[in-house]
């Protein structure tokens, strides 16, 4: 889903860029205090968390990149699996001396910090799922990759609650724009490919997840449905579960404040538990 729908620009194109594994990735980066990072979902960037940035900066630094092959990032032709954008944000992490943040990731963004957590747990102080991606039963349809108008209006009822957004023709029309001018095609395509044979998959290794952990869902979330987020909150060890209602798939584009109001108290009651 691509951020066409999000006012204001201004952050984003006031960004700026890291070269990691030889890929220039773009990235905004706001505020000051403990390290916040927020991670896009596919065909997102990271304008999708406009209203969080400015909800966080005041008393976090709070950084959101372009993930590899999305946004202004750069976009290689190779096959894009969950386990290479978690393997680019943690370089991202190291090029930007990184040693410890809170990961907050969206549906991709979601499955590439559990990775990253998995995988280097010292570094990730909490882990916020939004309608996170990655169990191997996951239903992930091609028309995440609309060629058509027809597949764009599918896609937003997918991901929207909202007739605001379902029911807008020039939005559909949008999204099959941003398509053509992000030239993103191709990384969606060979993700998708790569979650159908169920690599990464994040089965039967959630319990290794010890840090504090918050799983927020849209409550009407068609494409990754509740269930999902009942599944993660059930199988990480402490985590708690929060839903957005009148929301679905991106509850931070469509229920800000809410969503806001929920990552901000789960900052502020977890942050003595982080403290080295």
């Amino acid at each position: 889903m691509n951020p066409t729908y999000v006012p204001n620009n201004t952050i984003y194109d006031t960004g700026t860029f890291v070269t990691v594994h030889g890929a220039r990735i773009h990235y905004v980066e706001r505020g000051d205090g403990p390290t916040i990072v927020l991670v896009h979902g596919l065909a997102d960037d990271a304008r999708t968390w406009n209203a969080t940035i400015e909800a966080l900066a005041g008393k976090y630094r709070v950084i959101a990149p372009d993930l590899i092959g999305h946004g202004r990032s750069d976009k290689p032709l190779f096959n894009y699996r969950a386990g290479t954008f978690a393997d680019f944000l943690s370089k991202f992490l190291d090029d930007l001396r990184i040693e410890r943040a809170t990961l907050v990731g969206n549906s991709l963004g979601g499955w590439a910090s559990i990775l990253v957590a998995l995988n280097e747990p010292q570094r990730v102080e909490r882990l916020v799922l939004v309608d996170s991606a990655g169990y191997a039963d996951q239903h992930l349809p091609a028309v995440l990759n609309p060629t058509t108008l027809e597949e764009s209006r599918e896609l937003l009822s997918l991901v929207f609650a909202g007739k605001k957004f379902t029911n807008d023709p020039a939005l559909a029309e949008l999204i099959l724009a941003a398509r053509v001018a992000n030239g993103d095609g191709t990384t969606i395509a060979r993700f998708l490919e790569s979650a159908q044979r169920n690599e990464d998959a994040n089965d039967g290794k959630l319990s290794g997840l010890t840090m504090p952990t918050l799983v927020i869902w849209g409550e009407q979330d068609k494409l990754l449905p509740l269930s999902l987020g009942e599944r993660f909150a059930k199988e990480i060890p402490g985590a708690k579960l929060a839903i957005i209602p009148n929301s679905g798939h991106v509850p931070q584009v469509e229920s800000p404040q809410k969503f806001n109001e929920v990552l901000l108290g789960f900052l502020e009651q977890t942050a003595t538990l982080t403290k080295q």
